[in-house]
């Protein structure tokens, strides 16, 4: 009964562990070891899961469940280097963003994940920004034909504007040599004016 108070009171479980606790527990420890993460970590999430502290986690995949998951143990450090492997491969393609802190010397899985992800935001952003340059580009072609158009219409009035006025210089060129023409025609000949004078 006092255990069981102590149980209660602590929060932290004392008894024996089970089948589907050490699978989680083997879960977790793998699923660490694949991303890069330490086994103190996982030892600290399978204790959250299970109300057991870090150290009684350890102590139980150390002594135990270990030995049971040595091929799999294995198979997810050659995951983890295999992801090593494709992190340097980003990393040597240029842009990525320092996420490790100083002295740390792995990345997570879901640091690759939000590299990614904010390689592909930058990608969707350099299309985006591409598209808006292709349409500004149209915008400029057109303007530019609507200024070669009314250059050309300009060009075209003041020919017209030209050949109007010499057409204008031409009839008032006529009008005066028509004027002309009538002063002449009624200026009265010099015979005559004698005559009229004798008589």
């Amino acid at each position: 009964m006092i255990r069981g108070r102590g149980k209660e009171m602590t929060g932290i479980r004392q008894d024996a562990w089970t089948k589907e606790e050490d699978e989680l527990l083997a879960k977790v420890v793998l699923q660490y070891i694949r991303e890069g993460n330490t086994q103190l970590e996982a030892f600290a999430e399978v204790g959250r899961r299970l109300s057991r502290t870090a150290a009684a986690c350890g102590f139980r995949w150390n002594s135990c469940v270990r030995k049971q998951y040595k091929e799999d143990i294995e198979l997810a450090k050659q995951e983890r280097k295999r992801r090593k492997k494709e992190v340097a491969a980003i990393k040597e393609s240029g842009g990525w963003a320092k996420v490790e802190a100083e002295g740390k010397q792995h990345l997570s899985w879901p640091d690759v994940l939000a590299f990614l992800q904010a390689e592909e935001q930058k990608a969707r952003e350099a299309r985006r920004a591409a598209d808006e340059n292709r349409a500004l580009k149209n915008d400029m072609e057109q303007l530019q034909q609507m200024v070669t158009k009314l250059q050309m219409e300009k060009e075209a009035l003041e020919k017209q504007l030209a050949t109007v006025q010499e057409e204008y210089k031409t009839l008032l060129a006529i009008m005066e040599r028509a004027r002309q023409m009538v002063a002449d025609h009624e200026k009265p000949e010099p015979n005559e004016a004698d005559g009229a004078g004798e008589s």
